[in-house]
């Protein structure tokens, strides 16, 4: 055995044990940037993750902002569009109303203009309130005034309607104005 290798395995134990701490030590603060790299790297991460879905959300809300507005001004195109035809019967009843003699003619032409404007209000959801002799609803009718009762089952109901009320699907657009027995 050569002197080298009997200096190589008699080393003494104390030296292997600091040897392997400063081994641990250096790489405990390998490790300890490691740590902080991977933790700046996962807040980095995080922080692109909420801008994007910031940015997101912003976008999502300016659009429906946008399409809002787009169907509050164009909401109504399709009744508008269902009223053509209506208003261009008026227009052909009022040319020939120039030259009509005839008042029963021009009774029925407004007539069945009215019964057409009725249908298409229909199809859209209008109805109209039935109120005359009906018993007096807040929830349907506005009393403008109270007159005596013809007869006695009249008292409490309505007896004269001076504009009618209207429900679009089901809700009240327009109370009654009627007039009540008393």
């Amino acid at each position: 055995m050569n002197t080298n290798e009997s200096e190589v395995l008699n080393t003494n134990p104390e030296e292997n044990t600091s040897g392997e701490s400063q081994a641990k030590t250096e790489q405990a603060t390998a490790d300890q940037p490691l740590a902080e790299k991977t933790a700046e790297e996962k807040l980095a991460e995080m922080t692109d993750k909420y801008l994007r879905l910031y940015s997101e959300f912003d976008n999502f809300r300016k659009r429906t902002h946008k399409e809002r507005a787009d169907l509050i001004k164009t909401g109504g195109e399709d009744i508008f569009k269902s009223f053509l035809p209506l208003l261009d019967d008026i227009e052909r009843a009022l040319k020939s109303n120039e030259k009509a003699t005839d008042i029963k003619a021009v009774n029925e032409g407004l007539t069945l203009i009215h019964h057409k404007f009725s249908q298409s209000l229909k199809q859209k959801g209008l109805e109209p309130i039935e109120s005359i002799g009906k018993q007096f609803n807040v929830d349907l009718h506005e009393a403008i005034t109270t007159s005596p009762a013809p007869e006695e089952a009249l008292k409490g109901k309505v007896i004269d309607e001076v504009e009618k009320g209207y429900t679009l699907n089901g809700k009240v657009i327009r109370f009654s104005k009627v007039v009540v027995g008393s």
